[in-house]
């Protein structure tokens, strides 16, 4: 069933519930954008708040939230391990600083920003025992494919319970998410807008004004009723209450399947093979 309000949530295969939908942080790099953002985020709605290593913002993000006073509990905070700092002990360490950045003494979801050879199952070991430590509460991946995931699965005491990958109309991933349907793990998607790209799609601006939405509640709406976890990001406080305004309507099959049509494997990011090969991003 679709939910009906930004305070849904989907239950996890360990049990804890997460919020159907979150808020990206990505490039929020200065304290009165965060600020600002993370108070109209939050007074639209969103619970779920995503940032990483990478961002470099989780030093901003922390501050903004205690600044806001913003109750901890009521938040799900999730943050990404960089390539890196991957292997044991230094996840453990580099999480220990994350912890710290963010001024709280738990995440509610860590994810292993992207598959890495030579560490793989090391990072893995780390994740499963900070959750055994409760400095985490629930552990996932990050640009996983079937086959990372495969691979994953013959050394892994527990599998991963969310695999946030790169997924919007012309990147649809099907495959992958119903690999992940099918082994309980809920597929999140990141750059869930194609970082743009897919706004100006003709198709989607007239399924949009059917709609009288923007083409960015659509695709939103769309993966939503796909089952996915969404993360959209924004600076500009309209935007980040509209992207949350997607509860009001909903697309019939046809509509589904036209944007599922739209699929072209189009990246907007990195091939998550050469990044497991070569240990960075490019």
């Amino acid at each position: 069933m679709t939910p009906t309000e930004i305070t849904a949530t989907r239950k996890l295969a360990d049990g804890r519930q997460m919020p159907v939908m979150g808020f990206g942080t990505y490039l929020l790099n200065d304290q009165p954008t965060m600020n600002t953002a993370i108070q109209t985020a939050w007074d639209a709605g969103y619970r779920m708040f995503d940032t990483a290593m990478l961002y470099r913002n989780e030093d901003i993000l922390g501050p903004a939230i205690q600044q806001l006073g913003l109750p901890r509990e009521g938040l799900f905070l999730t943050s990404k391990v960089a390539e890196i700092v991957q292997g044991y002990d230094q996840t453990m360490k580099a999480v220990e600083g994350s912890l710290k950045r963010l001024q709280t003494d738990y995440l509610d979801l860590l994810l292993i920003h992207w598959p890495v050879r030579e560490h793989f199952f090391d990072t893995w070991r780390a994740l499963e025992q900070l959750k055994a430590d409760g400095q985490v509460k629930s552990i996932g991946v990050s640009n996983y494919t079937i086959a990372h995931l495969e691979l994953l699965a013959t050394k892994a005491k527990e599998m991963p319970v969310v695999n946030q990958v790169e997924y919007h109309p012309y990147l649809n991933q099907q495959a992958l998410a119903d690999y992940d349907q099918e082994h309980d793990i809920v597929t999140e998607a990141w750059s869930p807008l194609g970082r743009r790209v897919v706004l100006d799609d003709p198709m989607l601006a007239k399924m949009a004004a059917h709609h009288n939405k923007s083409v960015a509640q659509v695709i939103l709406r769309w993966e939503l009723q796909h089952q996915l976890v969404t993360i959209p990001k924004s600076t500009h406080p309209e935007r980040i209450q509209e992207n949350a305004n997607i509860f009001d309507f909903s697309l019939d099959i046809d509509e589904m399947t036209m944007i599922d049509l739209l699929n072209k494997n189009e990246r907007t990011g990195n091939e998550p093979e050469i990044v497991y090969e070569t240990g960075k991003q490019y």
